[in-house]
C-alpha cells in the first residue's frame, strides 16, 4: 500500500477525457467537421482505419458517464468544448445547439456535486479554419480567442476553472512536423508557426476568459517529460539538452515571460512571426499550470535523424505498457520538482496521467488490469513525494474515464478506468477504477479528520 499522506486535504481528484475521443455524434445538431474527422477518414492514418463518428458515445451518454464518475467519487471532471460543435464555421454563428450541449454537461456535474474544468482546444481545429490556413496563420489564433469569449460567457456563471490548450506540443510537432497526427504535415516552417500562433491563441484566450467571467482560474495544459541522456558522452548529453528544449522549455519558457529559448530557434532555423506585444499577451499569468505525464525520455544522440534529432533508447529492464513507454514514477515526482523550482508556478494540476494495457474481461464481466492499478499507485505516490518537497500540487486527473479513441493507434490502446465494449457501449468499471475510488474515499476521510 502506498502512502498519500502528503497530498494537501483540498486536494482536486479527477477524470479527464476529450471531445473528439468519445463523443461521437460528428454530424448532428450543427457540428461541422474537424481536421481529426478529416485525418481519421485518410485510408491507413489510423490503425485499423478506425475514426471518432461513434466513439463512446458520449455525447447521449453523458449521463450515465458522469453516473460512473460519481461511483468513482471524483471531485471533477476535465473534458473539452468541440469548436466544430460551437462554432461550426470556426468563426461568425454560433451553433446554440452545440453549446446547449455543454450547459447540459456541466449542470449534471454541478447536480452530482463534480466541478468542471472545460478545455477549450483539445486538437480538434474546425476543418474550414484549416482550409483557410490552420494554425500556420494568425488569424486562427484571433478566431480561437473569439470562440473562447463565446463558450465563457455561456458557461461562466458556473465555470470558473478553465483550460485554454491541452498538449500544443502535439499539435505542432506530431501534427505539423511529424505527420502522425491531424492534419498530418511535415514541414517544419508550419510547425513552427502553429506552435507560435497557439501560443498567441492561449494568451488572447485567457484575455478573452477573463474578461466574460470574474474570478476565473486559468490554466494551460502541456505534455512534459524528463529528457535524460542514454550515456555520459557528450554527444548524448547535448542530444539530452536538445530534446529538452524541443519537449519543454520550448513550450514553458514563452507562457512564463522567458520568449523563445534561443538554441532552439537556431536549431530550428524558421523566423518566428513576432509583432509587438505578442510576449507579453503569451506571457499571461496563470492561476495554475497543467501537466501531462506518462513516460520518462531517455536519448541518444542521432544527428542523421528527424529534429531535434536525438533519438529514445530503451533501457534493459524497464517496463513498458501498451503503447512502450516506458514506465518511470519518478520521472513524475523530477518533473513536479523542477517545474517548481525553474518556473514557480501559483499552482499545480497533474491534468493527464493513466496507461494502456490490454484488458482481461473475465467471464463475470469483470475487468482485471494489475498493471495499470500499479502505475496508478506508483505515479501517485510520486505525486505524494512531490507534494511533501514543497510542489504546489493540487490536484490529480486520471486518464482516461473511459476507453476511447485513441488518436492514431485507433481503439486498439486502451487508458480507461472504465472499460468501454465498442459494439455495445456497455460500460464496465475496471479494477484500477474501484482502486482509483478506494483512494478518493481514503483520501476525503483523512480531509475530514484533518478538519
Amino acid at each position: 500500500m502506498n502512502d498519500f499522506n502528503s497530498l494537501p486535504a483540498d486536494f482536486t481528484w479527477g477524470v479527464a477525457t476529450a471531445a473528439y475521443q468519445i463523443e461521437g455524434a460528428v454530424a448532428e445538431d450543427g457540428r461541422s467537421p474537424s481536421i481529426w474527422d478529416t485525418f481519421s477518414h485518410l485510408p491507413g492514418k489510423i490503425d485499423n482505419n478506425d475514426n471518432g463518428d461513434v466513439a463512446c458515445d458520449h455525447y447521449h451518454r453523458w449521463r450515465e458517464d458522469i453516473g460512473l464518475m460519481k461511483q468513482l467519487g471524483v471531485d471533477a471532471y476535465r473534458f473539452s468544448v468541440a469548436w466544430p460543435r460551437v462554432v461550426p464555421g470556426g468563426d461568425g454563428p454560433v451553433n446554440d445547439k452545440g453549446l446547449a450541449f455543454y450547459d447540459e454537461l456541466v449542470d449534471g456535474l454541478l447536480e452530482a456535486g463534480i466541478t468542471p474544468f472545460p478545455t477549450l482546444y483539445h486538437w480538434d481545429l474546425p476543418q474550414v479554419l484549416q482550409d483557410r490556413g490552420g494554425w500556420p496563420s494568425r488569424d486562427t489564433a484571433e478566431h480561437f480567442a473569439t470562440y473562447a469569449a463565446v463558450v465563457a460567457e455561456r458557461l461562466g456563471d458556473r465555470v470558473k476553472d478553465w483550460t485554454t490548450l491541452n498538449e500544443p506540443l502535439c499539435s505542432s510537432w506530431i501534427g505539423h512536423l511529424e505527420g502522425t497526427m491531424a492534419p498530418g504535415l511535415t514541414d517544419i516552417t508550419a510547425a513552427v508557426r502553429t506552435s507560435y500562433h497557439l501560443h498567441l491563441g492561449h494568451g488572447l484566450a485567457t484575455q478573452a476568459i477573463r474578461a466574460a467571467v470574474p474570478g476565473a482560474r486559468v490554466g494551460v495544459v502541456n505534455n512534459i517529460t524528463t529528457c535524460e541522456p542514454a550515456t555520459e558522452r557528450e554527444e548524448d548529453v547535448a542530444a539530452a539538452v536538445r530534446a529538452d528544449g524541443h519537449t519543454n522549455r520550448w513550450w514553458l519558457d514563452p507562457i512564463h515571460g522567458r520568449g523563445y529559448p534561443q538554441d532552439m530557434v537556431d536549431l530550428y532555423g524558421v523566423d518566428l512571426p513576432i509583432r509587438a506585444g505578442d510576449l507579453d499577451t503569451i506571457a499571461a499569468p496563470l492561476d495554475w499550470l497543467g501537466v501531462n505525464y506518462y513516460f520518462r525520455n531517455v536519448v541518444a544522440d542521432d544527428p542523421k535523424g528527424p529534429l531535434p534529432h536525438a533519438k529514445q533508447v530503451y533501457l534493459p529492464g524497464a517496463r513498458h505498457t501498451a503503447m512502450d513507454w516506458e514506465v518511470n514514477a519518478d520521472g513524475l515526482e523530477n518533473i513536479l520538482l523542477r517545474l517548481t523550482e525553474d518556473y514557480g508556478p501559483e499552482k499545480i494540476y497533474v491534468t493527464e496521467n493513466g496507461s494502456a494495457y490490454p484488458d482481461v474481461v473475465r467471464p463475470d464481466n469483470c475487468v482485471d488490469d494489475p498493471e495499470r492499478t500499479q502505475y496508478l499507485d506508483e505515479h501517485l505516490a510520486a505525486c505524494s513525494r512531490a507534494a511533501r518537497r514543497g510542489v504546489p500540487l493540487a490536484g490529480y486527473f486520471a486518464w482516461s474515464l473511459l476507453d476511447n479513441f485513441e488518436w492514431a493507434y485507433g481503439y486498439d490502446k486502451r487508458f480507461g478506468l472504465v472499460h468501454v465494449d465498442y459494439p455495445t457501449q456497455r460500460r464496465t468499471i475496471k479494477g484500477s477504477g474501484h482502486r482509483y475510488a478506494d483512494i478518493v474515499r481514503s483520501a476525503r476521510g483523512r480531509g475530514r479528520r484533518a478538519a
